[in-house]
């Protein structure tokens, strides 16, 4: 019996001194990691519409450029284009709704806020842009997550979805809802 507790004793002591060595032995693998990944930047592609006028051509341009600057993410960049848009608005002559929209985008700097007016100025510039091609294609695009899953829409010159409402977060969420031809 003496001999049972003595070897149950050796082979606890044994046991112990054989992890204790691991433990000594493993040390943990420390790895660094870049944390700040680099967004990419999205320019617009180029456009295949032609325009019956050069006001709506130049409105659909800028439009395009506040709509990329959405898609980056960069609120700075969308007032400076919005901006631009307010030109391109008050040369055409638009409904005090559409500047309002394109105003506020200029004023803010909350992205959230910008992409929220976006929805307005996408309304007001779709209605311009029918019957205003005499070829190509605009794109209606739609997205049924943005604003809590009601959904929004925006133009597009490409079928590629780059989604003004999330960004890098989802860009490629939506589909083509429509053709403006």
């Amino acid at each position: 019996m003496k001999k049972n507790i003595f070897l149950s004793i050796l082979l606890v002591v044994i046991t112990l001194a054989s992890c204790a060595d691991k433990k000594k032995k493993t040390e943990p693998e420390i790895k660094t990691v870049n944390t700040k990944a680099e967004s990419e930047t999205y320019t617009a592609a180029k456009t295949n519409a032609e325009f019956k006028d050069k006001k709506t051509a130049s409105v659909f341009k800028q439009y395009i450029q506040l709509k990329t600057a959405l898609v980056n993410t960069n609120a700075k960049k969308a007032s400076q284009e919005a901006l631009k848009l307010m030109t391109a608005f008050a040369n055409v002559g638009v409904e005090d709704v559409a500047l309002q929209a394109a105003q506020n985008i200029v004023e803010s700097d909350d992205i959230k806020e910008q992409r929220t007016a976006f929805v307005t100025v996408t309304t007001e510039v779709e209605k311009m842009m029918e019957d205003a091609l005499s070829s190509g294609t605009i794109y209606k695009q739609y997205c049924p997550m943005a604003f809590n899953n009601k959904g929004a829409y925006w133009l597009s010159e490409s079928k590629d979805i780059m989604n003004p409402y999330f960004g890098d977060k989802m860009l490629k969420c939506g589909r083509v809802d429509a053709e403006i031809q």
